[in-house]
């Protein structure tokens, strides 16, 4: 079963607790069902997934907050856009005719949504245990005549690649952060905002941060100076 904001984009209502706060918050939340695990003390795990879903189906009346999540058999690549399109997550894809498997599976299969857009590199910190030339890049946008932080990005990166920006961020180095903000990175390296860098990520935070960032590459075909915080509508799925 999953709990949360009844359309995507919510921040605001995550992690309240407190009634008043709810309540303040203005965000309904709907309860989704999945799955079922036991039924009137009988244990369900081993029956299809399927068979499951029709207990389930069958055993609850679902209202205006109470819903039940649906088996789709086909239309795989047009759901997970369609999901993309309205800002969700992602999906879950598990076999219909499988038994239910405690811990992590093969059988769940995650479709995560991405977005994407260029940001600019403003430092980066140092590697740590095996790992090679540097450890995450600090990146920013640009918004008001200002360079604003937009969180870091330590994932996306092969040996050859690490190396290769090390050495070339080494060649812009500052002593002085390109950030407005003020960035919590003990011993961090500044660097001359000069190089952009593609990035995948699922959503803003609400303190302005990127979730799940991914590294995909280095960008020559857009300045610096030309990139900037992208609404959703303007960005792309890469």
């Amino acid at each position: 079963m999953w709990v949360g904001p009844e359309r995507a984009g919510y921040p605001e209502r995550m992690g309240l607790t407190r009634r008043r706060d709810i309540e303040a918050s203005g965000v309904a939340v709907t309860y989704y069902l999945f799955d079922l695990l036991r039924l009137d003390g009988a244990d369900t795990r081993s029956l299809p997934l399927r068979s499951r879903k029709s207990l389930l189906r069958r055993a609850l009346t679902y209202r205006a907050h109470l819903r039940m999540t649906a088996h789709r058999n086909e239309g795989g690549a047009e759901s997970s856009a369609d999901a993309c399109a309205r800002g969700w997550e992602g999906l879950i894809a598990k076999p219909a005719n499988g038994p239910y498997r405690q811990g992590r599976s093969t059988d769940w299969l995650k479709l995560k949504c991405s977005l994407g857009q260029e940001f600019v590199i403003g430092g980066f910190t140092e590697p740590a245990a095996s790992r090679v030339g540097l450890g995450a890049l600090l990146l920013g946008y640009h918004e008001g005549g200002r360079l604003r932080h937009a969180g870091k990005v330590g994932t996306g990166f092969d040996r050859r690649t690490l190396l290769d920006l090390r050495a070339r961020l080494d060649e812009l180095a500052t002593s002085e952060p390109p950030f407005a903000d003020h960035v919590h990175e003990a011993r961090a390296h500044w660097v001359e905002p000069t190089l952009v860098a593609q990035i995948a990520f699922t959503e803003w935070t609400r303190d302005g941060r990127l979730r799940h960032p991914r590294f995909l590459g280095l960008r020559d075909d857009k300045a610096a100076r030309d990139v900037v915080h992208e609404r959703p509508s303007e960005l792309t799925a890469p």
